[in-house]
C-alpha cells in the first residue's frame, strides 16, 4: 500500500451520545483450553489491527480486471472465476456468511460475477414475518407473545443461522449497522414483530434503491420509537414546545451526509485546512419540522381482549408495520388539528414553503438528502468496511461511489450495482492482499457464531432459535444482532485504538471497540462450550461435524479442511505448527467411536477460531 492513504485524515466525529462500554467483569481461560489457543485468545487484545488500505487496483490478482460497472448493459467481458478453493472461499466470506465445499465447488464453476448475480436474485426463504407466524407467536394467546422480547432475538438468529439466502442477509446485516434501529430502544406492544418489520425492510431493499429504502426506514415505526419520530409534534408557542430534532439530526449524521463534506473518493474536503461541515444547527431545526405529525397507522387494524384476562385491549400485531403517516384520518383516535408542522422548513439550502403536506414536505426532504453528493462515498466507504477492509483506498472508495451516482444507466442508487461494486472491485479480489498488513478486518462477534453454526450445520432442537440477547461479554458472545448500545452502532467507523499499532499507523479499525479484556477472554470461553454444545445460552443449537468426523483420525487433513472453510486458507505456518501438535495429542483412529473424535474437531475448530489468523478477515 503506498502513503497516499495514510494522507486521508481520519474524520473528525461529533456525538450527541457515546456508546456505553462493555460491562467489565470477572473472566478467564477455561482450564480446558490448551496453551495453544490461551496465547492465541490473549493475542487478540494486544494485536495490530488488520483493517487496512490494500494495494488498489495494481494487482497480481488472478481474480483481478477492471471493477463492474454495477448496472446497465456492459460490453461482453470474460467471466473471471476463482483459481483455487482458497481464492473462492475468501470471496464467500466477504460476500456470505459462510463457506462451504458445495459453495466453493459452485463459486469456481460460475465465475464471481455469475454466481453473485443468482444470489443477489434469491429472496429470503423466510421472512420475520413468516417466522413469527410459522410459530404462532403473531397470536393473542395466554402466553403474551405481545410482552415478549425473546422472541425477537430467536427471530433474527433463526435469519442468520439458517436459509439459502445468505448474501441478501449478510447485505441487510451490514445495512442494519449503518441504518441502525436498536432492539433495546423499543418498548411497544409486539416489539418483537416491530424489529421483525425492520429487518425485512432491510432485507426486501438490500439490492433495491437507496432512496426507496431511506423512505421506509423513515416511515417505520421501530425507527420512529428510537428515534422519536412516532409521536413528535409541531411546535406550539403557547406552551414553548418544538419540534424533536433528534431524527432529523441523525439522518443527516448518520444516515446519509455525515458531518464534513466529502470528496468522492472518501477524503474530507477542508477550508483553510479545517473540514467543511455539511450542515448547521438550522439546518437540524428546518429539517426536523418534516418529520412532525407522524404516528401509527391503525387502517384495518383490529384489538383483542388480554388473553390473560387484563383490563386491555391488544392491537393487531400488523399496527407495528404499517408505515407511520401523518393523515388524522388513518388515525385510531382521530384529532382536531393537525401535528404536522405547517411552517416554512429550511435546510440545506432548500426552502419547503409553509402549509406543504407532510408527504410532500417528507417527499423534498429525502430527495434533498438522497442527491446531496456526499451520500455515495459516505455510505460506500461505511459498506466497504462492514464487508471487506477496514480501511479502503481513497480510488477504491471512488469507485463504488462513482457506482452509486451512476449504475451505468442513469440510475443514482442502485444498491444492487453498489454492493457488486463493493465485492467485485480488484482490492477486495486481489489475493495479494492476504498478505497486507493493511487490509482486511476484525470479524466481528456475530458474525463468528454465524459463520461456526453455518459451517457445521448447527440445527435448532426447538426450531425456535433459542438463543435470546447475546450481548454480554463475560457468558455470550459480547454482541446481538440489532441490539446496538445507541444510534451509533456497536462501534464508530472512525475509531482506532488508543496505544495501538494501528493508532501509530493512522489506521482505522471500528470493530476493535469491542474489545477489551473481559470481552477476549469471554469469547474464548464461551466458544469452546459453543462448538461442544455445552454452554446453556446455546444449547438449542447443535452442530452436526458430519464431514469432520469422516476425517478425524487424519489430523492434517482435518486442520486443512477447517483451515480453508474457517480460514479461506489463511492460516500461517506458524498457527499450523502450534495447533497440530495440540491435536496429535488426542489419539484418534478410524475406528476410535465419535466421543473421541469429537474431542479433536472441537479442540481444532476452537484453536482456529481463538487464532489471530481467523479473527482478522483478509
Amino acid at each position: 500500500m503506498s502513503d497516499e492513504l495514510l494522507e486521508a485524515p481520519v474524520r473528525p466525529e461529533v456525538e450527541t451520545a457515546s456508546p456505553p462500554a462493555p460491562e467489565a467483569g470477572e473472566a478467564s481461560l477455561s482450564p480446558a483450553i490448551s496453551k495453544g489457543a490461551a496465547v492465541s485468545a490473549l493475542a487478540i487484545a494486544t494485536a495490530a489491527c488488520g483493517g487496512g488500505g490494500g494495494s488498489g487496483s495494481g494487482g497480481g490478482s488472478t481474480a483481478g480486471g477492471t471493477p463492474p460497472t454495477g448496472g446497465g448493459t456492459p460490453p461482453p467481458v470474460a467471466v473471471v472465476t476463482p483459481q483455487t478453493d482458497e481464492e473462492a472461499a475468501r470471496f464467500l466470506l466477504q460476500a456470505s456468511l459462510s463457506a462451504s465445499t458445495a459453495e466453493i465447488s459452485s463459486l469456481r464453476s460460475d465465475g464471481f460475477e455469475p454466481w453473485l448475480d443468482r444470489q443477489m436474485n434469491r429472496n429470503n426463504d423466510q421472512t420475520a414475518r413468516q417466522f413469527f407466524a410459522s410459530q404462532g407467536y403473531d397470536q393473542v394467546t395466554t402466553e403474551r407473545y405481545y410482552f415478549n422480547s425473546g422472541i425477537g432475538d430467536n427471530m433474527i438468529w433463526s435469519q442468520l443461522l439458517q436459509g439459502g439466502s445468505a448474501v441478501r442477509k449478510r447485505v441487510a446485516l451490514a445495512l442494519s449497522e449503518f441504518f441502525v434501529v436498536s432492539y433495546n430502544g423499543i418498548n411497544n406492544t409486539w416489539r418483537a414483530m416491530a424489529i421483525g418489520e425492520y429487518w425485512d425492510i432491510l432485507n426486501r431493499n438490500a439490492f433495491g434503491n437507496f432512496r426507496e429504502l431511506l423512505e421506509e426506514i423513515t416511515l417505520n415505526p421501530s425507527m420512529g420509537i428510537f428515534l422519536n419520530t412516532l409521536g413528535n409534534r409541531k411546535a406550539d408557542p403557547k406552551s414553548g414546545r418544538v419540534p424533536d430534532e433528534n431524527f432529523g439530526r441523525e439522518i443527516m449524521q448518520l444516515f446519509t451526509i455525515g458531518l464534513f463534506e466529502l470528496n468522492n473518493d472518501g477524503t474530507v474536503r477542508t477550508n483553510g485546512g479545517e473540514p467543511i461541515e455539511t450542515y448547521t444547527n438550522d439546518d437540524v431545526t428546518g429539517i426536523s419540522k418534516v418529520f412532525t405529525g407522524y404516528d401509527y397507522d391503525y387502517t384495518g387494524i383490529g384489538f383483542t381482549p388480554d388473553a390473560q384476562g387484563g383490563n386491555f385491549e391488544i392491537q393487531d400485531p400488523d399496527y407495528t408495520r404499517q408505515p407511520m403517516t401523518a393523515d388524522q384520518t388513518k388515525w385510531r383516535f382521530p384529532k382536531n388539528e393537525s401535528f404536522h408542522s405547517d411552517a416554512e422548513k429550511t435546510f440545506l439550502g432548500t426552502t419547503i414553503a409553509p402549509n406543504t403536506s407532510a408527504e410532500e414536505s417528507l417527499r423534498v426532504a429525502l430527495d434533498t438528502l438522497f442527491n446531496h453528493p456526499n451520500v455515495g462515498p459516505f455510505f460506500g466507504k461505511q459498506m466497504i468496511q462492514r464487508m471487506v477492509t477496514s480501511n479502503p483506498t481513497p480510488a477504491y472508495v471512488d469507485r463504488v461511489a462513482s457506482v452509486f451516482n451512476d449504475n451505468g444507466s442513469g440510475t443514482r442508487g442502485d444498491l444492487r450495482a453498489v454492493f457488486k461494486a463493493i465485492l467485485l472491485d480488484d482490492e477486495a479480489l486481489n489475493t495479494a492482499n492476504v498478505t497486507n498488513a493493511n487490509f482486511g478486518k476484525l470479524r466481528e462477534p456475530m458474525l463468528r457464531y454465524t459463520q461456526w453454526a453455518r459451517t457445521f450445520g448447527a440445527q435448532s432442537a426447538s426450531g425456535n432459535y433459542e438463543l435470546g440477547n447475546t450481548s454480554d461479554t463475560s457468558d455470550r458472545i459480547g454482541q446481538s444482532p440489532l441490539r446496538s448500545p445507541s444510534v451509533f452502532n456497536f462501534f464508530r467507523p472512525g475509531y482506532v485504538p488508543a496505544g495501538s499499532q494501528a493508532a501509530e499507523r493512522n489506521l482505522l479499525a471500528p470493530e476493535f471497540q469491542l474489545v477489551n479484556e473481559t470481552s477476549v477472554a469471554g469469547y474464548v470461553n464461551q466458544m469452546e462450550r459453543v462448538i461442544d454444545g455445552s454452554v446453556f445460552w446455546s444449547r438449542d443449537i447443535q452442530p452436526q461435524y458430519t464431514d469432520e468426523l469422516a476425517i478425524a483420525e487424519d489430523s492434517t487433513a482435518l486442520l486443512d479442511r477447517l483451515d480453508l472453510l474457517l480460514t479461506a486458507g489463511q492460516l500461517s505456518d506458524n498457527t499450523r505448527s502450534l495447533i497440530l501438535p495440540v491435536l496429535d495429542e488426542i489419539d484418534v483412529t478410524a475406528t476410535s467411536d465419535n466421543e473421541t473424535k469429537l474431542s479433536r474437531i472441537h479442540l481444532a475448530v476452537l484453536l482456529i477460531m481463538a487464532s489471530n489468523d481467523y479473527l482478522i478477515q483478509k
